[in-house]
Formats: structure tokens, sequence, C-alpha cells
């Protein structure tokens, strides 16, 4: 696709993508295998961040998404592949140099993951508390920058149940970024919002990217989300890739199982009735 055809695209909502053809990788993921006990979850999955690249993961449930998602954090090892990270393969360095590592990477969970019985402005705190020697003025002022960003000024005395669905991520997220990480992960970021609110988030990671320079890999479902802040979607399917391009590629895919998903269309599968009663009466193993 031109680089003309690409910022045309995207003038229709406003924003016009960053050229990053030729900027260097971030992420590097090579033939990834994992499996939970005996059952294969990802297929020697190869896939590249950009540096200042917003990548979202996509599909289906069971396909794959959070899997690689925890193997990008380090908190599941894999069968065999490579996953690496700003230049060091995360599961080949010592404990030492993971956790190092992992300073350089901030993450926004799915549920916000905020501590019930800390403050919104303690929350934020602690992951300076936690890995640096910083005096506690100098962690209050980092903590409210990053609530200005997030645009939660002024809410720092609130605690977690105070506090709306959409606050609760954007709170999330000002944690995420407060060590000023180069790249940040973001598990359903819209999950459970409403329209108007999923949509402010979604310029709070346009915003992120463009500001503080970092990459950003996304893992959704909402497709909405997915086409206003993604340059580049990679595909899920069965724990296998089905296509990784711009928003264009993947709208305009012949893919029978991609096309399903965009346009919300079930699988119609023939039932075999044997073999549905065969699998009623296996022992289990």
């Amino acid at each position: 696709m031109s680089e003309a055809a690409h910022k045309t695209d995207h003038d229709k909502t406003g924003y016009v993508r960053p050229d990053l053809t030729g900027a260097p990788a971030v992420v590097q993921i090579r033939k990834l295998v994992t499996h939970y006990g005996t059952r294969k979850i990802l297929h020697g999955i190869d896939l590249d961040v950009r540096e200042g690249e917003i990548m979202v993961i996509m599909g289906g449930s069971g396909s794959g998404k959070s899997t690689l998602l925890n193997t990008l954090l380090g908190l599941l090892r894999p069968t065999s592949g490579a996953v690496e990270i700003l230049g060091q393969e995360l599961h080949s360095i010592t404990d030492v140099e993971r956790t190092k590592l992992r300073q350089k990477m901030g993450v926004a969970f799915q549920g916000g993951a905020l501590f019930s019985s800390l403050n919104v402005l303690e929350n934020i705190m602690l992951p300076l508390r936690e890995h640096t020697k910083l005096d506690l003025n100098t962690m209050r002022i980092m903590a409210r920058l990053k609530m200005q960003v997030v645009n939660l000024s002024g809410f720092e005395n609130l605690m977690p149940a105070e506090l709306s669905g959409g606050m609760i991520k954007r709170a999330a997220f000002a944690r995420a970024i407060v060590m000023d990480p180069r790249i940040l992960f973001c598990d359903e970021p819209s999950a459970g919002l409403d329209p108007v609110v999923s949509s402010t988030i979604d310029d709070l990671i346009l915003t992120l990217r463009d500001a503080m320079g970092m990459s950003i890999v996304v893992v959704t479902h909402e497709l909405e989300s997915a086409f206003k802040i993604a340059d580049r979607i990679c595909v899920l399917d069965q724990g296998k890739i089905l296509l990784v391009g711009t928003v264009d590629e993947v709208r305009a895919s012949t893919n029978e199982r991609i096309q399903n998903l965009l346009n919300r269309r079930t699988e119609n599968k023939d039932l075999d009735p044997e073999e549905y009663l065969r699998s009623l009466t296996a022992a289990n193993d």
C-alpha cells in the first residue's frame, strides 16, 4: 500500500498515522510455540513490533491472544521459539536482567488491577516505590504528571471503589506509564466501557504514542477501537496468524475467517452424530 493511500484512509477520522517504514523492531517473535499441558495453543508465531508502532492483536475467543500477551510479558514460558524485547531474549536472560527489562515495559491490565486499599495517587506511585529509590515528593510529582496526561488531575485521593469504569482504566494507564516505559502493553483497554468512554480511551492510546514516543501493543476484540488506533493489526485464529497488515489490508482480506470475525458471522459446521456421541462418552485421560 502506498503512503498516500495509507494517509488518505485515516484522514476520515481526523488522524494520520506516522510512516514507520524502516523503523527498528522493539519486539521480535520467532517460531513461538506454547502449550497448556498437552494442548498446543500457539503454533509457530512470527511477529515484529516496530518502534513507535501501535500493534493491535485481535481474534475471537480462544484464538491465543491472551496466551501471546502473557508470553510477551514473561508470565508464560514458551515450549519453543524466541521472544526478543529491546534486544534481549526474554526467556533466556537472568531473573535480575528480566526485572530490569520489565521496568522498560508498562502494562495496563484489563480490569485496571488497582489495589483497593490504596487511593489513586498511591496506586500510580506503586511502581516507583518498588523499583526506584526516589524520595516521596519526587514520586508524588511524577505520579501527578502522569495523572495530568490521562486527565485524572484532582482525583488523587479517591479510592478505586469510588471511580467510574473509565476512571479506573485511566488510572491503570497512568500507573503503566509512570516510569516512562518504551513499550506499553494493553489488555482489552475498551472492555466493559460505553462507546463514548471507549473512544476517549482510544484517543488516550494515540496521545501516549504521539506524546511519549512509545511502542504500544494492544490486545482487543473491539473492532471499532482496533481500526481507530492500529498502525498494523495481527489477526490470530486458533493459535496461528492469519494476517498482519494495515487496517485497509485487514478490511480488504478475502480470508473467510477474517471476514467472519469482522462481520460477526458464525461458522456453520456440519455435526457428525457419531463423532459427537464419541466426544460425550470418551473417558478422561
